[in-house]
């Protein structure tokens, strides 16, 4: 059997980088008092022409906090930020920490059902949201939780050149019902919080998952959570204050959270945030304020791919792209690279590793398995276990599929109010992800797909995944997703949807044969369906269960 304690994929390190660190900082709060100490006159965040410093977002973050204690706010309150990638995200955040608060994380896409369970389940007290928001959604609901206090504010808050793209249509709106957040801010300005200490252990943020398999359930993302992670990002990424961060994912979603906020307030790097993802209107952006960093779904850098202005030196000063949260499909990442010059590096985690358990090294490609066409997510960072388990709990050999099982510092406490849930998935500390794949004698790890995905043709088994990489080399194909499908014969059999590239053909026999001609003959769809868009979730996961139901 493999000792994966003896963590055989350390020789793939960058060379230079220690195999363990320590966190700097017991809290996040911490972390981001000492960035604010050191260059208080440095952009914290960048938003449509608009410019935060550390001093500004300091003072900012207090006036919140005074003004959430002056409303009966106390340590341990959960304030939930129901907000697309706007300033007031950041402010909210810190400010929750200063008033001693948890904060609850919850996607705008949501709708009056779900946001209704997120709020009952994390009793939260406090909603943050846009005006929109709380017009078209939450004004329907917060009468039936425990939210005592609404702030509403605008997207237009803060930007001194908004884009229409971006934020086409928004209007300031008057909520009487509500309050106004830049009047508590005003309001509450000057006004310093008692200090707070948190514990390495103290929930800094509640982060649901996407309920794929059950309800959603609020991770516990600890603050030393938030640190150490934040702090990989760091060293592994090589991040520091000269960098601009760009902000393409959710800020919501645990990679935005921590690959775009965390690192930016622990580096002092300022972050770059546009309200919403636009390819057109991002690369603009990219144009301008000349980020160096980022992390996204592998879906933005496709989109950002087919814009109409996707000139070579468009991404330029992005020399340091990271990709996680979705599968990514090797020709994706080739052709990227052909569009722009930049290489796309891989990464791995979930909401319950807060943000990265794996990434692929900076000097690195990550390589490409022969057998099985998948691209490696790279290697376990620092300080981290990652086994291969089989149905039995064992550790399986070099090269075998079998499940995912994580321990290290960035695996959350537990989930919230669900101890049964707990201990199911995080049994001593350590996390059986439900994602399967297996390890290369170098050390390099492969996500073959979630266990439930998996597709039953015939008696054979088929990953979804391997399927969709070999469409993804058609030149005509710009998405694919694929399901298992009732067939009277197989059981099962394999069907395929694709959205095509703007200018490109391609009908169903077609892509049948290109997939025939490169795969085993149990694998290859039987069917093709083709869409404008592929259903996916905000942060760029396929959604197979909605497929399937159609």
């Amino acid at each position: 059997m493999t000792d994966y304690a003896a963590r055989p994929w350390l020789p793939r390190y960058d060379a230079g980088q220690p195999h363990d660190i320590s966190p700097e900082f017991p809290d996040a709060l911490g972390m981001f008092a000492a960035t604010a100490a050191r260059a208080p006159d440095a952009d914290a965040v960048r938003y449509l022409g608009g410019r935060i410093t550390y001093r500004e977002l300091d003072a900012l973050s207090d006036a919140f906090a005074a003004g959430l204690l002056d409303g009966g706010f106390t340590a341990g309150e959960r304030v939930a930020l129901y907000l697309q990638n706007v300033p007031q995200f950041v402010i909210g955040l810190l400010g929750t920490w200063k008033a001693g608060g948890i904060a609850v994380s919850i996607n705008p896409m949501n709708r009056e059902r779900e946001l209704e369970l997120l709020l009952r389940d994390s009793g939260a007290t406090v909603l943050v949201c846009l005006q929109s928001l709380h017009r078209d959604v939450a004004a329907a609901v917060v009468a039936g939780t425990d939210v005592r206090t609404v702030l509403t504010t605008s997207e237009l808050e803060y930007a001194t050149d908004p884009d229409e793209r971006l934020v086409g249509g928004a209007e300031r709106i008057d909520l009487p019902d509500t309050v106004d957040m830049a009047g508590l801010l005003e309001r509450f300005r000057g006004q310093q919080p008692p200090p707070v200490s948190f514990r390495p252990g103290d929930t800094a943020f509640l982060t649901y998952t996407s309920g794929t398999t059950g309800p959603p359930k609020g991770a516990m993302n600890t603050h030393a959570n938030v640190v150490f992670n934040s702090q990989a990002y760091r060293e592994w990424c090589d991040v520091g204050g000269s960098d601009v961060v760009l902000g393409v994912a959710p800020l919501f979603h645990i990679t935005g959270l921590i690959g775009h906020i965390g690192v930016a307030l622990l580096t002092g790097a300022p972050l770059v945030l546009f309200h919403r993802f636009e390819p057109a209107a991002a690369i603009e952006v990219i144009r301008t304020e000349r980020p160096t960093f980022t992390i996204g779904s592998i879906t933005v850098f496709i989109a950002l791919m087919n814009a109409p202005n996707a000139e070579r030196d468009a991404l330029a000063s992005l020399t340091k792209i990271w990709s996680g949260g979705a599968p990514i499909p090797p020709a994706s990442v080739k052709a990227f690279a052909e569009t722009f010059g930049q290489y796309i590096h891989n990464a791995y985690g979930l909401t319950e590793t807060t943000s990265p358990s794996h990434f692929v090294p900076g000097g690195a490609e990550a390589p490409v398995d022969e057998a099985s066409g998948a691209l490696s997510v790279g290697v376990p960072i620092y300080n981290t276990v990652v086994r291969i388990v089989g149905e039995d709990g064992r550790d399986l050999p070099v090269g075998e599929i079998g499940e995912i099982v994580t321990s290290g510092p960035q695996v959350v406490a537990g989930y919230w109010n669900k101890p049964e849930e707990t201990d199911k998935a995080i049994p001593g500390g350590a996390l059986h992800t439900g994602d399967v794949g297996y390890m290369d004698e170098q050390g390099w790890f492969y996500i073959v797909d979630r266990k439930k995905d998996q597709i039953n043709a015939g008696g054979y088994k088929v990953w979804p995944r391997e399927v969709e990489d070999v469409l993804y080399e058609h030149a005509a194909v710009r998405e694919a997703a694929v399901v298992g499908v009732p067939d009277p014969y197989r059981g099962e059999t394999v069907k395929a949807f694709v959205s095509l590239r703007p200018g490109r053909t391609a009908d169903e026999a077609e892509l049948i044969a290109f997939c025939k001609a490169r795969m085993a003959a149990y694998k290859y769809p039987r069917q093709v369906e083709f869409l404008d868009e592929i259903p996916k979730t905000v942060t760029g996961k396929l959604l197979r269960r909605e497929l399937r139901g159609r």
